[in-house]
């Protein structure tokens, strides 16, 4: 059934977003006459891997940096880019990878390889599903750029601040994922660029309605600065993103 949402919703929204995503596009091209499609390796579900498609946010060959996270105010990211990531159309480009099975709408966003392979045991269950254009945590934290501004080491700062929270309601999703959930995330992911305190509201609802703890609900009410925490699985916070925290 999900597969079947899937395949019907990427194609008509292929289909209903063109005439966004085409100008998008062009003027991607024009601002450096390169592809304005940014293909990126990503872990697939049993962690296998497979091309995502982005509409280019960055100049090229960004990625070579070898940093992986992207502050609000990195100078990797164009003009057109910031328009892009400002209203989200960088993932629209995924429903291609929807249509041809490698992602689900709704999943625990895909990651690279170099992240995937510090998960602890706990997080190895992120890996047991198709990843998906948005979740939880992709309302949760839709200001990641704005989160880690300003930290000299934003991969560092990822691993501290997001990826606790991010890799435990991906886990809480796949343990209680349904169509009806995936059609309020859809919606709230939508509702999230108009009012993002609007779609809150909305994630804050449906995480009592699961019975998760206080500490989660008052970290994804995004009242208060996040602050160093563990990630699933481990006692210790990440220190060095060489290893597996214990």
């Amino acid at each position: 059934m999900k597969r079947v949402f899937d395949l019907v919703g990427s194609f008509l929204g292929l289909i209903l977003f063109s005439p966004i995503l085409l100008p998008v596009m062009f003027l991607v091209w024009i601002q450096d006459w390169h592809s304005p499609f940014y293909i990126a390796p990503r872990v697939s579900k049993g962690n296998g891997t497979f091309k995502m498609f982005k509409l280019r946010s960055m100049v090229v060959n960004a990625d070579k940096s070898g940093v992986d996270s992207t502050a609000a105010g990195d100078k990797r990211i164009t003009a057109v880019g910031r328009f892009i990531r400002k209203f989200k159309l960088d993932e629209l480009s995924q429903l291609i990878n929807v249509l041809l099975g490698d992602m689900s709408f709704v999943g625990p966003r895909p990651n690279v390889k170099r992240e995937t392979d510090l998960y602890t045991k706990e997080e190895q269950k992120l890996l047991t599903v198709r990843p998906g254009i948005t979740d939880l945590s992709s309302i949760v934290f839709s200001d990641e750029g704005e989160i880690l501004e300003g930290y000299s080491d934003p991969d560092l700062a990822y691993n501290q601040l997001i990826r606790p929270w991010k890799s435990r309601l991906g886990i809480l999703y796949i343990e209680n994922q349904s169509i009806f959930l995936d059609v309020r995330l859809i919606w709230l992911t939508a509702v999230a660029i108009v009012s993002k305190k609007t779609a809150l509201r909305g994630i804050v609802k449906i995480l009592k309605n699961l019975g998760v703890s206080a500490e989660m609900i008052q970290v994804c009410k995004r009242e208060n600065k996040l602050t160093p925490y563990p990630p699933p699985g481990a006692k210790e916070i990440v220190k060095n993103r060489n290893k597996v925290p214990k």
